[in-house]
């Protein structure tokens, strides 16, 4: 694989703190830079998981990436568009998945499944030909009555999953995939992540766990304080050690700590 979908240069981020986020983050600094130069590009066809610690810029780089915030410099395309002067075709190439996201529990699957895709312009009848395949496929199309409210925490998040690709983009963005998600939810989470890949999507993940980067992703970028320290194939990056051997070396390389 070397055909670039997704091509991040030099993205730079920086915040105001409040006063309270100056006494959480112990500084007398107003401004904080979550992504500092980071550049890295994800392959078409691969998952690419960008590692680090809470507060590394992780989250901050899928926004710009995903156009919900804007870099303070630097650029990247998606699907050769820019984020900085093309974010709607951006946003119509991609679909971006948080595990925060809330879908409206009065509302039925089915419901829900066609007005995001009438958002996102789908035509009438490739939009039921996409809902049948996807209902069909994670096990939705018993439950498309049933509200929000009324579905597991696994279905709710199946029902989620799909919605976000409605429109059947070729890159997809997941924030922290499996936060906050128990067993069996994050098993349908990575499952789902794993049939993207075979449905020939990209997919670019980020995490804080070893063991997700390990069983899920083809390469890795290794972020710390929003700077990217390593990344490529798991054999290139780790060596003879574990991924989570070798990012605490790196950690401790940079910080000057023991960890």
């Amino acid at each position: 694989m070397t055909d670039e979908i997704v091509r991040a240069e030099a993205l730079r981020k920086t915040f105001t703190l409040s006063r309270k986020q100056q006494k959480i983050e112990r500084t007398s600094e107003r401004r904080k830079v979550a992504v500092d130069g980071l550049s890295f590009s994800v392959h078409s066809g691969e998952i690419y998981g960008l590692l680090g610690p809470n507060g590394a810029g992780k989250t901050t780089t899928l926004r710009m990436l995903s156009t919900l915030i804007s870099p303070d410099a630097g650029d990247a395309t998606v699907a050769g568009h820019s984020i900085v002067h093309e974010p709607q075709a951006v946003r119509d190439h991609i679909g971006f998945m948080t595990g925060e996201l809330k879908l409206e529990g009065f509302f039925t699957p089915d419901y829900l499944f066609d007005f995001f895709g009438a958002l996102h312009g789908v035509e009438r009848e490739t939009l039921a030909l996409r809902k049948r395949e996807l209902f069909s496929r994670f096990g939705i199309d018993k439950f498309a009555e049933v509200r929000v409210q009324d579905l597991s925490t696994g279905m709710r998040q199946k029902v989620s999953l799909v919605i976000a690709i409605v429109h059947d983009p070729e890159v997809v963005i997941f924030d922290e995939p499996t936060n906050g998600l128990d067993v069996l939810t994050a098993k349908v989470v990575t499952d789902f992540l794993l049939e993207l890949r075979r449905m020939g999507k990209s997919v670019l993940l980020s995490t804080h766990i070893f063991s997700l980067v390990e069983k899920l992703c083809d390469r890795v970028g290794i972020i710390v304080d929003g700077r990217m320290v390593q990344d490529g194939t798991l054999a290139a990056v780790c060596g003879q050690q574990t991924l989570e051997e070798r990012f605490f070396a790196l950690y401790e390389e940079l910080k000057g700590e023991v960890v």
